[in-house]
């Protein structure tokens, strides 16, 4: 296989992005793949090997991971207290969700019909961003900046709660939220998740 920073593996992928996102998964033939991109069903195939590996490259590229992946040592070297740096990566969470929109839409009406080894791959896509999250919060507890707690399920439970506001609102409801309604969100999310819900005098 190729490397996929080639001009025709970049082409491929933006292809398989734009295709993916009209037709989903299971509606998308390599074939158009390779016609929206340019070039030859061979050539596809030469540095890609499968359509289950161009479609999990597409997401380890155009998702919220790679600049999941970058953001978080940003925020580590830069010393950002820890919610403004959550209210970053949750901004930038849904803001690339709002920019996936349709992608993001049409994988979640196919998921349950998809071939066992993308679902897989979805799977492990899901498990990289979680991990890398996980990591962040278990970096500060070391530092003693945090109290302790499963770094993995807290993981979760931020990036599932910003995506299911994000996916009962944009595609269940079909609104467009602005982005103050996002800011305001996303910096309640952030309060609940970091302070809890009870009272100081409560607790």
């Amino acid at each position: 296989m190729k490397e996929f920073n080639s001009d025709t593996s970049q082409k491929l992928l933006a292809a398989t992005l734009k295709m993916i996102s009209l037709k989903g998964y299971l509606g998308t033939t390599t074939r158009e793949i390779a016609n929206a991109a340019g070039v030859t069903e061979v050539t596809l195939f030469r540095h890609f090997g499968s359509k289950e590996n161009l479609f999990e490259e597409m997401l380890n590229r155009y998702s919220f991971l790679p600049e999941l992946r970058e953001l978080l040592p940003e925020l580590e070297n830069n010393s950002f207290d820890y919610k403004n740096g959550l209210i970053i990566i949750g901004t930038r969470f849904i803001e690339t969700l709002k920019e996936r929109k349709s992608l993001v839409r049409i994988m979640t009406c196919e998921i349950q019909v998809y071939p066992e080894k993308i679902k897989v791959v979805h799977s492990r896509f899901i498990d990289k961003m979680i991990n890398l999250l996980a990591d962040y919060f278990s970096i500060r507890q070391k530092k003693g900046l945090l109290r302790k707690f499963q770094s993995e399920i807290a993981a979760r439970a931020f990036l599932g709660m910003i995506f299911s506001f994000f996916h009962v609102e944009e595609i269940v409801k079909g609104r467009d939220m602005g982005k103050n309604e996002m800011k305001r969100t996303i910096n309640e999310f952030v309060n609940i998740f970091t302070d809890g819900t009870l009272r100081g005098d409560q607790r």
